[in-house]
């Protein structure tokens, strides 16, 4: 007991050391030879791993813009001032995957304490970004008194358009897409702003709203007694809700399924990200009950969903064809021994870490006897990479796929296997996954040397078993369907209505 009492203590010390030496290594300007080191290695460790890094962009394209930063780099820089040039050249890849992460300020655990009895300054009103305008899309408890509907023109004397313009550099979708980006500056918008200020207590908004601009001042409150201890008992989840992987935190569900019609011809699937988490049991009861009420049409909702598990599409596809299938071609690589190099013990604490050391060897055997070479390429044996055979309940009637921009990765793999098969009808805009492929699976993550950036580097390049169409970009609909983004408050689902518009026209021309 008094050996573990002291490793424990040690834990804790070498933890507030860890999080004080962070912060002010945020603050130190590193010298220009040094940043220039690391502009070289960022680029030695993507021609390195990255598998098929020269698909959206020539290598004269991108050795050029390596160059071009390595001269605009005249001054010490601090970490997260190298990320906002640094950052822009790797997404000039192309390759939606790929994106350098910054570092943050880290906080001591009296400090996260103190952010839980809080609530989130930004987090209380909903938001959407439409261009180069940021506006109040709800305000749920009428913080600061602003209308649903009001533009933000500025953060504490920042413009807000010159921020969007600023963080839209920091991403790419894959190849020639240009749906994807609209979506992902909404989801990381704030992100981006507490990166650069960390986490604020208050902040002054320049508004406009029915043309008179005003200016709010936004402050961080204290969470109500009754809210902090509904947050600390939060309520079990049930078998149902488990299977449908239930968020208690967000109270929401991954995965819903539903009957839209009255006489259950019209089956509804809806997957927010295929997580992997209970998903064998979901699609398994929920295509239980579409054959057992003989449905005749399955809606499958894939729209916001920014992909995931390969093992959970490739088992969503064995329910929807009734045919042995190969839903991917066998991941390429850029070496026999790039899948050694998956980040095996990052994300663990020093304590898990530990306990996982003893089976690290079989890890690595693992990795290089399930890689091979053929034809000068290297390959890596990926479970949906083989031949596999339809359930038992497989669905055999009519599908829609609803795809928007931020149907992405996985979501378009398996939208791309349906629409080459002729096995569904894409209903939408065009998926901000490419249609051919992309590079991810599992990472290598780099860190920079000096900046001590990390940098993701997807080691696995994945294509659907299909013939590929060469044109850059996502997955087209085979009936486009304007979602109408500019609409703020978004109530109209315009491409759900016009598939089922479209059923039920069906059903009148055939009867059923």
């Amino acid at each position: 007991m008094k050996k573990l009492f002291t490793v424990l203590i040690l834990i804790i010390i070498y933890s507030c050391q860890s999080v004080k030496k962070n912060n002010l290594f945020l603050e130190k300007r590193i010298p220009v030879a040094e940043l220039k080191k690391d502009v070289d290695f960022t680029y030695q460790k993507l021609q390195r791993f990255h598998p098929n890094l020269y698909w959206y962009i020539s290598k004269d394209n991108l050795d050029h813009k390596f160059d071009s930063l390595k001269i605009t780099i005249q001054k010490p820089l601090t970490p997260n001032e190298f990320f906002f040039k640094l950052a822009p050249v790797v997404a000039s890849v192309n390759e939606g995957h790929l994106r350098l992460r910054s570092l943050s300020r880290r906080y001591s655990k009296a400090e996260q304490k103190e952010f839980k009895t809080k609530k989130p300054l930004f987090a209380l009103m909903d938001y959407k970004i439409i261009g180069d305008k940021l506006f109040v899309k709800e305000n749920r408890e009428n913080v600061g008194k602003i209308k649903a509907g009001t533009e933000i023109l500025k953060i504490n004397e920042e413009n807000v358009a010159d921020l969007i313009k600023k963080y839209r550099k920091l991403y790419s979708s894959d190849g020639e897409n240009r749906t994807f980006q609209k979506y992902f500056i909404n989801l990381t918008f704030f992100n981006y702003y507490t990166l650069e200020n960390g986490y604020l207590d208050s902040v002054k908004l320049k508004t406009l709203c029915d043309n008179v601009i005003d200016e709010v001042q936004l402050k961080r409150q204290k969470k109500k007694a009754k809210e902090a201890s509904e947050e600390k008992t939060l309520p079990k989840v049930t078998a149902d809700q488990k299977i449908q992987d239930y968020d208690v935190a967000s109270k929401s569900y991954n995965r819903s399924f539903k009957f839209l019609k009255s006489d259950s011809s019209v089956a509804y699937i809806k997957v927010k990200s295929f997580s992997a988490t209970y998903a064998k049991k979901f699609y398994d009861q929920s295509f239980r009950k579409i054959k057992n009420a003989k449905s005749d049409y399955l809606i499958l909702d894939v729209r916001d969903n920014l992909g995931g598990s390969l093992s959970e599409i490739n088992t969503l596809y064995s329910y929807l064809t009734n045919e042995k299938f190969t839903l991917i071609k066998v991941p390429e690589m850029t070496s026999k021994t790039s899948g050694m190099y998956q980040n095996y013990f990052r994300g663990q604490s020093v304590f898990s870490s530990v306990l996982s050391a003893p089976a690290y060897p079989f890890f690595l055997a693992g990795n290089y006897f399930f890689s091979s070479k053929k034809n000068k390429k290297y390959y890596f044996r990926e479970f949906a990479s083989r031949p596999t055979k339809p359930k038992e309940n497989a669905f055999t009637g009519k599908i829609y796929v609803l795809v928007n921009g931020a149907s992405f990765s996985a979501s378009s793999i398996i939208s791309a296997k349906l629409k080459f098969e002729n096995r569904a009808v894409i209903v939408g805009e065009e998926t901000g996954g490419a249609n051919d492929g992309t590079v991810a699976g599992v990472n290598n993550t780099v860190i920079l040397p000096n900046s001590h950036l990390v940098l993701p580097i997807g080691l696995f390049l994945i294509r659907p078993n299909i013939e590929f169409e060469n044109k850059s970009r996502g997955v087209f609909p085979d009936y486009a369907v304007d979602p109408n983004f500019e609409d703020i408050f978004g109530t109209d689902d315009k491409i759900l209505n016009w598939t089922l518009e479209d059923i039920d026209f069906r059903k009148t021309v055939t009867g059923k």
